[in-house]
């Protein structure tokens, strides 16, 4: 063997010595990080990590204490495809939050602090396939258009939240739609209701634990479940009238009575008084031609 080939293995081992020192060092503090992962799960975290690598895949934030999501420092990780920020605090406005990671397709913010969804949420997420808000007791709202540009989102779960009502074009343009969680909410099942009712009965959509779907309110309704009270809705909503729609109909028959009336009368004072002015017309054009037979 030549002596220039004897050192060859040594150099070997310092290169990947460095290389390994690089990634520990760029690794966050608690965490631990393999080809393209970062995983920080349960290490009691008070904010989002600092130092993760710029080409990180996967970054599981998962059962910490973290309570805001920067922009800034999240966006820097476009090559972001799998976010799990599940069991924190996260409460802030996440408006303008996912701005850059483009690529993401599973996002996971279930069991936290949500308070709304808006357009701008998610909005720049066209890639999402995923998406997982579910154990988030403070969700109230999400906007109609809140998913307008999630065309490919096909797992969603807004399950275990606050949220009393749902508009139907929130999910109904969402042609790969396949499964839409929504067990355990406060669903108030008035006639705004119906319309949802029935596009779940119509849908075709997987709606995991259905048994658990039931109304919150009105207390007449409360436990009944979706199914069970579409055709409720149906008949108090579209065929039965109650006395409030009798008093309402009958206040419109009287207003068109009464203008019947006003109108009739208005016809029959102008008649006379056309009638009036005609006759008058008439003798005085009859006097003249008796004054001109006189002269």
């Amino acid at each position: 063997m030549s002596p220039s080939n004897g050192p060859e293995p040594l150099w070997l081992v310092l290169l990947l010595g460095m290389g390994v020192m690089t990634e520990s060092q760029n690794c966050p503090a608690k965490c631990t990080c393999q080809y393209l992962e970062v995983n920080c799960t349960g290490q009691q975290l008070q904010e989002f990590p600092t130092t993760i690598p710029l080409d990180t895949r996967q970054l599981i934030l998962a059962t910490n204490n973290i309570s805001y999501l920067p922009s800034v420092e999240l966006n820097f990780l476009s090559d972001l495809v799998y976010l799990d920020c599940r069991e924190n605090a996260i409460g802030e406005d996440l408006d303008f939050t996912f701005i850059s990671v483009i690529k993401l397709i599973y996002l996971d913010l279930s069991f936290n602090n949500l308070t709304r969804v808006t357009f701008t949420t998610f909005s720049q997420l066209s890639s999402l396939v995923v998406l997982k808000l579910s154990g988030n007791p403070n969700l109230v709202e999400i906007e109609k258009d809140s998913f307008a540009n999630n065309t490919w989102l096909r797992y969603l779960d807004v399950s275990r939240t606050g949220l009393a009502f749902l508009d139907t074009n929130t999910v109904k343009d969402l042609p790969n739609l396949k499964s839409l969680g929504l067990s355990e909410n406060l669903w108030n099942c008035n006639c705004s209701f119906l319309d949802f009712t029935l596009w779940m009965k119509e849908s075709g959509v997987r709606f995991p634990d259905p048994e658990n779907i039931s109304c919150y309110s009105p207390e007449a309704l409360h436990g009944w479940s979706i199914p069970a009270v579409e055709s409720k809705l149906h008949y108090t909503c579209l065929l039965h009238l109650h006395e409030t729609d009798y008093a309402f109909l009958g206040l419109i028959g009287f207003c068109i009575f009464s203008a019947g009336t006003v109108a009739a009368w208005l016809a029959g004072v102008c008649a006379v008084v056309y009638e009036f002015h005609t006759t008058k017309g008439e003798g005085e054009e009859e006097e003249d031609e008796d004054e001109e037979v006189i002269t």
